[in-house]
């Protein structure tokens, strides 16, 4: 136990030591492999900005290049690397009753030379921006949640571009894919690999594309995916949009149920389910539904492809529909602790690798805090078990030593000559440019 706290700081680096080893084999050399272990240290350190230079720092290495060989250059398999944050979090998390959730998240961009940016909707601006995006794959179930995948999107100004795609490093075959057409690439990786699952939940760009329907229907999965309230949908009495449906409800049709915990409690709603058909499914066996969601303070409509391969509750499908908003919880941690939004890289192989090894290090985050002993209170019952945040403050400031004054001086003195080189080369070519 760290001194004076209830906490088993032993404990947490036997595990990060561990978890370093069962990656390491992925590396063709030691030196990457310590290296590694050293920049997901980086990642959890709480930096005020993260990015090579500091990491690298952080590390107590002389210069940035080998943090930045890392990610761009050093041999390792970084898809072998991300299997293993698979096999870790179903260690620990495996159920099969668990939800795949499936969501994207944008990172706002300057210019255009980093991979898969362009103008485009983002829900982290909540408008349209130069943003490079990426669909992500949660595992949500009864011991905990953490992310098992991610898929960088490739708009078609990039696809359609094979010179600005080669610059960037990106693979020679890669071909244009819609977010749902990633999110079924992941889903299919995640299950022919064995992991144990029951549902999928996304939003409404992903529950209106018929084909990922169909192929959850076929592999066997439940859903329940977001629909737009105009989407079309077909009942024993024809073809209406979602929103006309649950006009004509009547009130005996509503249940009042929670779709799980949030920050101010549970989330109440009132629910109801319409039996309906889906031409797009023509596999799998089971019902289809509408299930609708009504704001309790407003009347507020949201709506649902559902589908079940048997009969289910309809406790079962809210909560299924609630699990989405691990996900959102689980970006807003990512980014804020393991600053999964913080790359700043360019080409297609570092974004991957830096992602894979954030998303290893929020895996860790989330291992611990379910390892957490909620039922063990203290006696005047203030305090609540110990949280992500919590868990990464102690582990990163309890075993933290500050750097010695003359590597800061060091670090000080390397800036400030890269940044004066860099300075001196903006002038030259500013001063060449024709007037």
């Amino acid at each position: 136990m760290a001194a004076g706290l209830s906490v088993d700081l032993d404990g947490w680096r036997r595990e990060f030591d561990e978890l370093m080893l069962r990656v390491g084999a992925r590396f063709a050399r030691v030196e990457p492999r310590r290296r590694m272990a050293s920049f997901v240290r980086g990642l959890l350190a709480g930096l005020p900005r993260v990015n090579c230079w500091t990491i690298a720092e952080q590390a107590g290495e002389g210069c940035p290049r080998g943090m930045q060989r890392l990610l761009s250059a050093a041999v390792w398999d970084e898809a072998g690397m991300r299997d293993d944050l698979r096999g870790y979090v179903l260690e620990h998390f495996a159920d099969p009753g668990a939800v795949l959730v499936v969501d994207e998240t944008g990172d706002l961009k300057k210019g255009s030379a980093t991979v898969g940016t362009q103008r485009q909707y983002t829900g982290t601006a909540g408008r349209t921006e130069n943003a490079q995006v990426a669909v992500y794959l949660a595992y949500a179930a009864r011991g905990g949640t953490a992310f098992i995948d991610r898929a960088l999107y490739l708009p078609r100004s990039w696809t359609s571009d094979p010179a600005r795609c080669r610059a960037a490093g990106v693979p020679q075959d890669t071909a244009f894919a819609t977010k749902p057409a990633l999110a079924r690439e992941m889903i299919t990786r995640a299950l022919d690999a064995g992991t144990p699952a029951a549902w999928v939940t996304a939003d409404e760009v992903y529950g209106q594309d018929p084909k990922l329907r169909a192929e959850l229907a076929r592999r066997g999965l439940g859903y329940v995916l977001a629909v737009a309230k105009s989407h079309p949908v077909t009942t024993p009495a024809g073809t209406r949009p979602a929103a006309e449906l649950a006009k004509r409800l009547p009130a005996r049709a509503w249940q009042r149920l929670s779709a799980g915990p949030g920050a101010k409690g549970p989330r109440w709603y009132d629910w109801a389910l319409i039996d309906v058909t889906d031409p797009a499914v023509t596999e799998g066996s089971g019902p289809h539904w509408l299930l609708i969601r009504r704001r309790i303070s407003d009347g507020e409509y949201a709506f649902y492809r559902a589908h079940a391969p048997g009969p289910v509750p309809l406790a079962l499908l809210v909560r299924v529909a609630g699990s989405r908003w691990k996900i959102e919880d689980g970006f807003a941690a990512g980014k804020e602790l393991a600053a999964l939004d913080e790359h700043q890289v360019r080409s297609w192989t570092s974004w991957h690798r830096w992602t894979i090894l954030a998303l290893l290090a929020c895996a860790f985050l989330a291992v611990l805090a379910a390892a957490q002993p909620g039922g063990s209170q203290p006696r005047d019952g203030q305090l609540i078990p110990l949280t992500c945040h919590e868990i990464r403050k102690l582990f990163t400031g309890l075993s933290r030593q500050p750097p010695a004054p003359a590597t800061q001086l060091h670090w000080s003195q390397w800036r400030r000559r890269h940044q004066a080189i860099s300075r001196a080369c903006h002038y030259r070519r500013r001063a060449s440019a024709p007037a």
